[in-house]
Parts: C-alpha cells; structure tokens; sequence
C-alpha cells in the first residue's frame, strides 16, 4: 500500500496495490496490519455505511462532536468524487485548512481523516458508490455540519458548471 500525506496532519491517501489482468483486477481494500501501521496506532472501526448519489450531490461538511467524534477511512467503488477533509481541531497548526482529492472506482484510492475534522464530496461522475468505515457509531445528539460554500474556508468545489445538489439540512448548515 502506498501511503501519501497531505497538507493536514494525520489526513492521509492511501493507495492500494492493484493486481490486473485481461480478466480484471484484485486489490485488499482492508488489511488492519497495514492500516495501523499507516497511521502509526491500531484504529477501531465499529461500522460500514455506504451511499449511492448522482451527478452534483455534495454531501457535507459533517463532523461528530465529542464525545462522540468518528474517524472515517472513505472510498469510492463506483464513480468519482471531490472528497474533502477540514481540519476544525482547536490549537491545531492547520485549523481551519481543508485539503482536497479525488477519489475513484479507477484510482482505487482512500481517503482516512482522523477523529476531529469534517468531512464532504461532491459527486463528479454520472452517479458514485460512496463506502466509509467509521470508529463511532453516529449519535444523533452529537451531529454537527458547516456550511459547503464557506468563504472563510474557501474550498474550491470542482463544479464545473453544475448546480450543488444539498440536502434541506446541508443547504442550511452554519458558516465555519
């Protein structure tokens, strides 16, 4: 596995290696081994979710207030996203920094953002399978969103023309 790091400490792109031939292709999406091993600690996952959204839904920004903040590692096996991580820890070097990358059921790439940041994507194929293991169960009581288009942040959405399509929730989500 390739690991990148990014601009936001502890956000990192994972690559699998990809075994292909004529017939296809095969690739380990999960080995906790090699998981925790890059990210330097053992992670516990206690959920799968998964999503299907078309062209132009952008979903986020989402977080988890403590005490019930999920870490998330997030891929794509269907399509193409923009998938976006901010960085809203308190006294941390990058707050308020978000970091983008594209992720895809051709680049096979993952996305894991650590506990603490906020988390979004913007659909950019026809439609995408979104899949993500989380270390919390979501808890209503904790759920929290920012505002997609906001200008402290200024996070440059690769719409390309298109309409962001939102949620009523997102659409109405509080600036950063």
């Amino acid at each position: 596995m390739k690991v990148t790091t990014t601009a936001i400490e502890g956000v990192l792109i994972l690559e699998p290696k990809v075994f292909g031939d004529e017939r296809g292709f095969f690739l380990e999406s999960f080995n906790q081994k090699a998981f925790d091993d890059a990210v330097g600690r053992h992670i516990d996952f206690v959920q799968d979710n998964q999503s299907r959204s078309a062209r132009g839904v952008l979903r986020g920004l989402h977080f988890q207030k403590p005490p019930h903040e999920q870490g998330k590692l997030v891929r794509v096996t269907h399509g193409s996203v923009f998938d976006v991580a901010v960085d809203i820890r308190p006294g941390s070097a990058t707050y308020g920094r978000w970091v983008g990358v594209e992720l895809s059921a051709s680049n096979h790439r993952q996305l894991w953002i650590p506990p603490g940041l906020a988390h979004g994507f913007l659909v950019t194929s026809d439609s995408a399978d979104f899949l993500y293991k989380t270390t919390g169960y979501y808890a209503p009581s904790s759920e929290g969103a920012i505002r997609w288009n906001d200008p402290t942040l200024g996070i440059d959405w690769p719409l390309d023309g298109v309409d962001a399509v939102l949620s009523p929730k997102d659409a109405v989500a509080p600036l950063f």
